[in-house]
């Protein structure tokens, strides 16, 4: 056996948890945690920013020993890098869209455009407004690289849909964020890559940036993600980011234990520090809970709850559903952010609300979600609705979309 050096990176209980009808209420997480530590995972990603008991989550475990392995992943917003830090962790994962795209959607001088505000990227944006999206973007991600690297935090920056960004401006975005970094993630965020296409584009992205330090992380909606991952590392890459039993939104990310047995059956590649025994005993647990990854072109797959997500795809349906035939499936819970309300009566009740009420609607449900410790299906919260138990008063709420 051959010994290399892989940074590997755990998101079980944060993108695993995104997958609708998986729930790991506290006590279970803090023993996930714990077993997928003993397998010697490089780190374990949460995010505090989603909901007090996740920020209490992340300080919990710090405080049990996992300090060195406990990341919190945080938007591109100060006060959340500040809370990240004052959980006590020693890294974060800074993530922004890449792909022009998400760019597009997510820009606020561009969504309060009257030109732009009904439009998508398909629609003839002009050239000169895509490259001030970029540059926007670049500003934007650079000035909070530099203001966590004030706050002394080791940073990941992931890179998100990256594999639909244009070649040369994710080039561009590698070198300019390169002094800051430990990792640079290239995300497939809607698994749309290829085994073949994955090796050529991981082997130009490191020619073009001088073997700039490129991690992976994988989603497997056409069921390629475990052999993209293989290709990517194949070509060079330094990380793998994925999930345990490959749970995950629609169909869920690449799968850590089938990464790591694959690479040392078939290249007889051990990944140093990683005890192989103990990652069977995660799997186990998982089978225990009955927890298992959503098969892919599954009706099942198509479905949403992260509100990030679901605020795209109310305004470009190809931002997070690259199937044309499928007709995204959205639902509510602890991820979900006042876009999903939007989306439910907007699109299906034809009765739009204010702001405020989507928001105060938004919080009912996540506290209804972690009481319960489940999701809601879009007829479920009807019913709710109906009945009373969900009220669209008028309320405040600060949770992200």
């Amino acid at each position: 056996m051959e010994t290399v050096q892989l940074q590997i990176s755990d998101e079980t209980l944060r993108d695993g948890e995104q997958q609708v009808g998986v729930f790991f209420e506290a006590k279970t997480k803090r023993h996930l945690a714990q077993l997928i530590a003993q397998t010697g995972v490089h780190q374990i990603a949460l995010m505090p920013s989603i909901h007090p008991t996740e920020e209490h989550l992340v300080k919990t475990l710090i405080q049990s020993g996992l300090g060195h392995q406990v990341v919190a992943s945080t938007l591109m917003i100060q006060k959340l890098i500040d809370q990240a830090k004052a959980c006590g962790v020693r890294q974060i994962i800074l993530f922004h869209a890449v792909s022009d795209r998400l760019l597009f959607l997510r820009d606020a001088r561009l969504r309060h455009h009257p030109q732009f505000r009904h439009k998508t990227v398909d629609d003839a944006i002009p050239k000169s407004v895509l490259i001030q999206a970029r540059q926007d973007m670049l500003e934007t991600v650079l000035q909070h690289l530099q203001y966590a690297t004030q706050l002394d935090l080791k940073i990941c920056f992931a890179a998100e849909d990256a594999s639909r960004a244009d070649f040369d401006f994710l080039v561009e975005a590698i070198r300019q964020f390169r002094p800051y970094l430990d990792q640079f993630l290239l995300c497939d965020t809607v698994g749309c890559l290829t085994p073949e296409k994955t090796y050529i584009w991981m082997r130009d992205l490191l020619e073009s940036t001088q073997q700039a330090p490129l991690s992976v992380h994988f989603h497997n909606d056409m069921g390629l993600a475990l052999e993209n991952t293989v290709q990517a590392v194949r070509a060079g890459a330094t990380g793998i980011s994925g999930t345990f039993g490959g749970i995950g939104e629609r169909a869920g990310n690449v799968a850590l234990e089938q990464v790591l047995n694959g690479l040392r059956l078939r290249f007889g590649w051990e990944v140093a520090g990683i005890d192989y025994d103990a990652l069977e005993k995660v799997t186990d647990y998982l089978h225990q809970l009955q927890v298992y990854a959503t098969p892919p072109y599954s009706a099942q797959a198509q479905r949403c709850e992260t509100g990030i997500h679901v605020n795209s795809i109310l305004r470009d349906r190809q931002s997070y559903s690259i199937f044309p035939q499928a007709e995204p499936e959205i639902w509510f819970g602890k991820c979900s952010g006042a876009s999903n309300f939007q989306y439910l009566f907007e699109r299906h009740l034809q009765h739009p609300l204010s702001r405020s009420q989507y928001e105060q609607l938004r919080s009912t449900i996540k506290i209804l979600s972690i009481q319960q410790q489940r999701s809601f299906s879009r007829q479920e919260v009807v019913e709710m609705l109906e009945r009373g138990i969900l009220t669209a008063e008028a309320g405040l709420g600060n949770d992200q979309d």
